[in-house]
């Protein structure tokens, strides 16, 4: 039987496409195996009530890494429109204080001297410090990942790059760097910062879907990279559109893709990769497969028990997947009126967080394996950037809830559904005055609910945890570079180096790993 193709990628999200784009690029026949009717992937915008579209579950554009939009050409052939700046975003705390974190670096010192001229002056010095070091932490970002169990065979003229770097920052801020990465986030912003709300606006989205509290040990890593990812702008008309350029650049470049066909297992002859059966029970070879889902549903579910050595087995199970993210869609019969936005002033991006401490309180529920009637929220209104996502005049409102655990000692029904949905609508009700009377209709997802539609083990939105020891090596040592000990078979995901999120970084590394491979 001839090959389908040299190259089968299991999954059409951000990655998936991505890494379709480079190796059909690089000569290869790619085919692109995705599930579902649509790609996408957790960028996948749906309709979830007529006429009403959600923007796919991850909302942050930008950390989409610079060399990826050239190497692919995404701008200039493949239609993607890059913003500028960062989004604006509303950070709304607690009676009725709130400030605005302007995108445009001068605009935000301006916006902070209303509220602290202290702040004002550190939060310009702040990011002077990260445009300082961002060289090494995006040499971390876009290089590919130190073997820390083999790195005497690391080649010393990549060890003495990435030293050199670190040692050209001098030695005040060499040590500072260094300092930083076990530290607590709370710790590093209170150095900063004197407003709770400014802390809690800078730390929140670096928390989100992870099972860190701002006061957790490595939680400032977690800053660092965010901060080093999200140097430049992001993407006008958010996940969706780049979904929509990478799927062009994909097929520009020779790569088939076939929705509706999922991959029940993966094939394997005398130790070595096959091919692929599909749920439909279609076998289709290849020499090479790449799996974009999460690392556990990739190495204990599609591979064929005993074809991985048991090693690996024991330490994928122990990669941690705790999922704490929820979504609340909401379709609205008009956009919602923030009381603390002038009037006629769209909001695209809100954060609903008074203090770093408000969201250790509220990670101290999911500890507890329960849901806090305090949730920590980040707010998308997609139709500010795309109105086709609701009718003329309404608004589509998509809401990460953070901190809602995957296991909870009550049951996750409908009743649960309902109270998440109350207590958000309730929430953002104190901020947005008339919202619960404009809502048409609403979905509540748990993390389970995720697990479930985007096949997240444990809920994960980021296919594994970003915690200190599972960035440096992840997913396990015997596959941290893309490879496996499954001759063929290569891991590309958010649960891969460098983590999760819309960056295509993982996509742009495992395409080298396949390729000195194979």
């Amino acid at each position: 039987m001839s090959r389908a193709a040299d190259v089968i990628i299991i999954g059409a999200g951000a990655n998936g496409l991505a890494l379709a784009a480079y190796l059909g690029k690089a000569g290869r026949r790619v085919l692109v195996l995705e599930k579902h009717d649509a790609v996408g992937g957790m960028a996948r915008g749906e309709e979830f009530h007529p006429g009403y579209r959600s923007a796919g579950l991850l909302h942050d554009t930008t950390g989409l890494r610079p060399h990826v939009v050239r190497d692919l050409d995404l701008v200039g052939k493949h239609g993607l429109v890059l913003r500028a700046q960062r989004p604006d975003v509303l950070a709304l705390g607690a009676e009725g204080e709130s400030l605005w974190l302007r995108g445009e670096r001068a605009r935000a010192v301006h916006e902070l001297g209303r509220a602290s001229k202290q702040d004002a002056k550190r939060f310009a010095e702040y990011h002077a410090f990260l445009d300082r070091v961002r060289p090494v932490l995006a040499d971390f970002l876009d290089g590919e990942p130190l073997d820390l169990v083999r790195f005497e065979e690391l080649p010393r003229a990549r060890a003495l790059r990435r030293a050199w770097r670190l040692r050209r920052l001098g030695k005040s801020e060499m040590l500072e760097l260094l300092r930083l990465p076990p530290m607590c986030l709370a710790d590093w912003l209170d150095e900063w910062f004197e407003t709770d709300l400014l802390k809690a606006a800078l730390g929140l989205p670096v928390l989100g879907g992870t099972y860190l509290g701002p006061r957790s040990p490595g939680s400032c890593l977690n800053l660092l990279l965010h901060e080093a990812a999200a140097a430049g702008g992001d993407v006008a008309g958010g996940g969706a559109a780049l979904v929509a350029a990478l799927e062009r650049a994909a097929r520009h470049h020779g790569a088939e893709i076939r929705t509706g066909a999922a991959v029940e297992q993966v094939r394997v002859d005398a130790g070595e990769v096959a091919g692929v059966t599909l749920a439909s029970g279609e076998s289709l070879d290849a020499a090479v497969v790449v799996a974009t889902c999460d690392p556990k549903r990739a190495l204990l579910a599609l591979v064929p028990r005993g074809a991985l050595p048991d090693r690996v087995i024991r330490d994928i199970r122990g990669f941690r997947t705790r999922g704490t993210t929820a979504q609340v869609l909401l379709a609205l019969s008009a956009p919602p009126r923030f009381t603390a936005a002038a009037a006629g002033t769209p909001v695209e991006h809100a954060r609903i967080a008074p203090s770093l401490t408000a969201i250790e309180r509220a990670f101290d529920a999911v500890k507890y394996r329960a849901m806090s009637d305090e949730p920590v929220l980040e707010l998308h209104l997609p139709a500010a950037a795309r109105p086709e996502c609701a009718p003329a005049g309404h608004a589509v409102l998509s809401v990460l809830v953070h901190y809602v655990p995957h296991e909870m000692d009550a049951p996750w029904d409908d009743a649960a559904r309902e109270r998440l949905g109350n207590v958000v609508v309730e929430r953002i009700e104190r901020h947005a005055p008339g919202l619960a009377a404009s809502v048409v209709a609403g979905v509540v997802l748990g993390p389970r609910d995720l697990e479930r539609r985007y096949a997240l083990s444990g809920g994960h939105v980021h296919h594994g945890e970003h915690a200190l020891d599972q960035l440096l090596i992840r997913p396990v040592p015997d596959c941290s570079g893309y490879v496996t000990p499954l001759a063929g078979f290569f891991l590309c995901s958010g649960g891969t180096h460098p983590g999760g999120g819309l960056t295509c970084a993982p996509a742009a590394l495992a395409a080298a790993a396949v390729l000195r491979a194979r």
